[in-house]
């Protein structure tokens, strides 16, 4: 152990090794296996089939998906993915690269940025603990514009607190303009949330630690040049040429999406506390400690902490303030909250961490107790049985549970239940004397667990979710004149098939583009849908279960089932 916390305190010119370390070993749970899994809608369909359509019309101005406009988002990730598609075919390992690409340089950016700010070591063990984080490593391998808009901020805001660090007389252009250059890519990424964080974190910082003398550094001229040269031409050309992007991109997706339920992802204000306590697994019991003491040693160990603090609360507020709350909102918190934890355990390592004995122990108990639940989890049917004998009034909602639930082997339960197990057991044992044993057995067993859940739990998962057997199928029935339909919109069938889909029901987050020109044709409500079934045309629809329950009795000629994949059905009036 001596040895180790030697090996990561020592040495100041080994950046090369270092970024090797991440690269290559660290890098593997973000990249394995990406190309195994089906496309998971709706994200993962939208986000590949966008800049699919892009390459087939080789237009990169207007974003169009199932072949209407969709403007919901910028186009940063669209031009990546297309990019990646181009290079490497159309296929899901292409359309998934970028993303775990982002979220392995924010990995990168972390040990940057730490060991800028702090030393070797604590750089190393922040990479470690955002590496191990199973809940960002498993979402940067899901299609997502949250972890580029994560990657980009995490790079600005990187950039800024490095270049505010320096000595006024070494001040170097280069961070300043790294800032203004990734705010602007964040801007490309998710619109303007990509400037309003930087701006608001940066005015708390120069107010709270009376840093106002930094504006006079900041090369406000230049950097802002270089911004709007980076972030305006896109906007301006698909403004130009649609001329109503600017009021649903600004006011419906900005404004109406903060302050109202229109998107209906409406949560409770604490919603974000336990999705940031699972997600950041096992490291979030650590949080509250450094978080005090970023606060606690703010002006003992200079003003890096009290970035990274507001950083973190100020992500963490809007978006629990926001009428729309998705799970990966929170990702952008993640880089600072690693460095900060990091930089709390490196404070520990030459004593005997008791401090941190609380946190060990719950932290010990809780996976402890997931271990327990995994190991059980394969049993699900016949504990959801008894309990349903022991509270009457659970047995309709565990009923449903079950039959949503996705199914996990045996082995893989035991598997993952085992290494939650050790985690709990270890620190439990440790807790309050052994710092560095804590630090190494929680990344081990996370590392394991990031490289065997894609295989052992991912895929089930997506097995029930994706309609790409039911896509494929269509692909090999359809003819020219075929009809094919999906009750929802259903992306990665349009990406699986190559072509347009008709989208029957709710047209969801099509909603928009539907209405831009006649697309009623596109969009058949359920009379032109029970038309079109009794006509001369192979119809060929794609739904859940309990839709094709509601909707069969109306079917003339009677539904023939021509495929079922997980919770949908393949079926045709021929």
């Amino acid at each position: 152990m001596r040895d180790l916390k030697s090996y990561v305190k020592n040495g100041h010119d080994c950046w090369v090794r270092d970024i090797l370390f991440i690269v290559i070993l660290l890098g593997v749970p973000f990249l394995q296996f990406l190309g195994s899994i089906p496309l998971i809608d709706p994200d993962e369909g939208r986000y590949a089939e966008i800049p699919r359509e892009m390459l087939e019309r080789w237009d990169f101005i207007t974003p169009t998906l199932n072949y209407v406009h969709y403007f919901e988002k910028p186009p940063l990730l669209y031009w990546l993915n297309a990019a990646s598609i181009q290079l490497f075919g159309q296929n899901e390992f292409a359309a998934r690269l970028p993303s775990a690409l982002c979220g392995l340089a924010t990995v990168l950016a972390t040990y940057v940025i730490a060991r800028r700010l702090y030393d070797r070591r604590t750089a190393l063990i922040s990479a470690l603990i955002l590496a191990t984080s199973a809940g960002f490593v498993l979402q940067s391998r899901i299609i997502l514009t949250d972890m580029l808009l994560t990657f980009c901020l995490t790079a600005a805001l990187g950039a800024f607190i490095i270049a505010a660090s320096q000595e006024k007389h070494r001040d170097k252009s280069l961070p300043w303009h790294i800032f203004y250059l990734f705010s602007a890519l964040a801007v490309l990424a998710k619109g303007l949330i990509g400037i309003v964080f930087p701006a608001g974190i940066i005015f708390f910082y120069l107010l709270l630690g009376h840093e106002w003398r930094v504006l006079k550094r900041m090369r406000l001229l230049s950097g802002l040049l270089l911004f709007m040269a980076v972030s305006a031409p896109w906007f301006i050309a698909v403004s130009l040429r649609n001329p109503e992007f600017a009021r649903f991109f600004f006011i419906h997706e900005h404004f109406e999406r903060f302050t109202s339920t229109v998107h209906g992802r409406s949560q409770p204000l604490w919603f974000f506390i336990p999705v940031l306590a699972g997600t950041m697994l096992p490291w979030s019991f650590f949080i509250p400690g450094a978080l005090r003491r970023a606060w606690r040693n703010r002006h003992h160990e200079g003003l890096p902490g009290l970035f990274l603090l507001i950083w973190s609360v100020l992500i963490f507020l809007f978006f629990s303030k926001s009428g729309s709350k998705l799970v990966p909102y929170l990702l952008p918190i993640f880089p600072p909250l690693a460095i900060m934890i990091s930089n709390r355990l490196c404070a520990l390592l030459e004593g005997r961490g008791r401090e941190i004995k609380l946190a060990a122990i719950l932290l010990g108990a809780t996976l402890i107790l997931l271990g327990c639940g995994a190991i059980g989890y394969t049993n699900l049917a016949q504990l959801a049985d008894l309990l349903s004998e022991l509270i009457p009034a659970l047995s309709d909602h565990l009923k449903q549970f079950v039959t949503h639930a996705p199914a996990i082997s045996i082995t893989a339960g035991i598997i993952i239940g085992a290494l939650f197990l050790l985690q709990g057991a270890v620190l439990l044992a440790s807790a309050g004397w052994n710092p560095i044993r804590i630090v190494v057995v929680l990344c081990l067993a996370s590392f394991l667990l990031e490289i065997l859940i894609p295989r052992l739990v991912m895929e089930s998962i997506a097995s029930a979710e994706s309609p790409r057997d039911l896509a494929l199928k269509v692909r090999e029935l359809a003819g020219a004149e075929s009809r094919i339909v999906t009750f929802g919109p259903m992306q990665a069938v349009s990406w699986y098939t190559g072509r347009r889909i008709m989208v029957t029901g709710d047209p969801d987050e099509l909603s928009f583009g539907s209405k831009q020109g006649d697309q009623t044709a596109w969009f058949p409500d359920q009379t032109a849908l029970l038309r079109m079934w009794s006509g001369p045309d192979q119809v060929l629809l794609i739904l859940k279960k309990h839709e094709f329950e509601a909707l069969s009795p109306k079917l003339k000629p009677r539904a023939k089932t021509v495929m079922e994949s997980g919770r949908r059905l393949l079926i045709s009036n021929r």
